[in-house]
């Protein structure tokens, strides 16, 4: 039996605890909708006051960046902006090692985006187009094509936005690189994004 939460539940989870969304499902989920523990179990994680940071400027950070190599050249790099409020925080090796993860990450991912909100309305109008079409030629009925099209914008997403992105190292992070930050966020108590990041290869 796998108990079914609410988008109504998720938001107002948010609402009090500046959580993130899939941190509040999972918060409610473990926590079989039960609000208080709920809001427990996001604190225990260190999740629960990331809203009260949410206004507060981040204009420290650090740049992680990562080389590859082929056979003695250089062949892909990435440099990428990670954001803090303190020069404390932007100076803690974990910070910087987090920063340099994540870097390594993008290199071997190859996101385009930050975050979902990036994305242009334009890029996923096609996205849609295309699934659709190709669900109407395998004769999908319509009730079923507009669940495949959320199904695989939800996997669009996960492939080229940085934050929905499952961590490449399982060893040093399992889950999603926005979770990742967000506990980060949540253990150095200190607003905490990735800004901007940017990637070059060789014959690209």
């Amino acid at each position: 039996w796998v108990m079914t939460i609410s988008a109504s539940d998720v938001k107002k989870l948010r609402d009090m605890t500046g959580a993130g969304m899939m941190d509040a499902k999972k918060a409610l989920s473990e926590s079989s909708g039960d609000f208080d523990k709920a809001v427990k179990f996001l604190r225990e994680k260190g999740l629960a006051d990331s809203k009260k940071r949410a206004d507060k400027e981040a204009n420290q950070g650090t740049i992680g960046d990562y080389i590859h190599y082929q056979q003695d050249r250089a062949v892909s790099g990435v440099l990428v902006e990670l954001a803090c409020e303190t020069d404390f925080v932007a100076k803690s090796e974990e910070f910087k090692n987090v920063a340099k993860q994540i870097a390594m990450h993008i290199a071997a991912l190859k996101p385009e985006f930050v975050n979902i909100d990036e994305v242009p309305e334009s890029r996923i109008d096609e996205e849609k187009d295309i699934i659709q079409k190709q669900s109407e030629n395998e004769g999908k009925p319509a009730e079923v094509i507009e669940k495949i099209v959320e199904g695989k914008i939800s996997s669009f997403y996960k492939d080229y936005v940085l934050n929905e992105q499952t961590f490449c190292n399982p060893d040093f992070y399992e889950g999603q690189v926005g979770t990742m930050i967000e506990e980060l966020s949540g253990r150095l108590g200190e607003k905490i994004y990735i800004k901007k990041f940017s990637r070059i290869e060789v014959g690209a």
